[in-house]
Formats: C-alpha cells, structure tokens, sequence
C-alpha cells in the first residue's frame, strides 16, 4: 500500500475506508442481482447469452485488485476498470428485456465504477 500511498492523486480521491464503505454495500447487490439472472437463465427464462456479460465483469473485477496492487501496472488497471464499466452498461441492457428491476439495481454499481474509472485514468494520467 505504500506504494499507492505515494502515487500523485486527485485531490477529491476518497479514503480508503469510504472505498471499503462502498464495496461493503455493493457487493451485495451485485452477488444477488447476478444471482437472480443466472437463476433466470437456469430455469430458462432468460437466455444464456446473459451470461457472458456477468461472467467478463466478475472477472474483470476480480482481476483489478492483482494489478494495480500485485503487478503496480497503472494503465493495464485503467483498461481493466473500463471493461468493468462497460460490462456493467452491457449487464444493464441485456438484463432490461427480462428484468428491470434487476437492470435497476446496478445503477449504484455503474456510479460508483464510472466515477472509480474517472479517478483510475486520472491517476493513471498523474503518474505517467
């Protein structure tokens, strides 16, 4: 974490607890808004095709933390927290056909992603 610590940031970065704060309440809804559409797909009222979006960002989201952290590579965790971004509004609109609600229910997600995406390059840009 010392390394990060020392990486020039916009000065309106949040603490790291308030990014904490925000995983803790998203993951929640992320695990039972994608849950609800793999159940939809498994009981065959919602296409497999769903799937596709919801598995690029778990794992996109997963491999964030490994490389800006593990491999220290800023514009390779730029390009990750975009695919996550993009996947997100992917999600939103493949799901709006057979769920709304859960369409809906990623909006936190996709704010709280666009604006971790706007503070990414930023960083990114700083420390080029």
């Amino acid at each position: 974490m010392d390394w990060y610590d020392s990486l020039a940031k916009p000065v309106w970065t949040p603490s790291p607890s308030f990014i904490g704060t925000m995983w803790t309440v998203l993951y929640p809804i992320i695990i039972v808004t994608f849950a609800y559409m793999i159940f939809r797909v498994a009981r065959g009222q919602a296409p497999p095709s769903l799937l596709i979006p919801i598995a690029i960002n778990v794992v996109s989201n997963i491999a964030f933390t490994p490389i800006l952290f593990g491999l220290r590579n800023l514009p390779l965790a730029s390009v990750d927290i975009l695919i996550v971004l993009a996947t997100i509004v992917w999600c939103m609109v493949a799901f709006w056909p057979h769920s709304r609600v859960a369409a809906l229910a990623l909006t936190p997600y996709l704010v709280w992603v666009g604006t971790a995406s706007v503070l990414q390059l930023s960083i990114t840009w700083m420390n080029r």
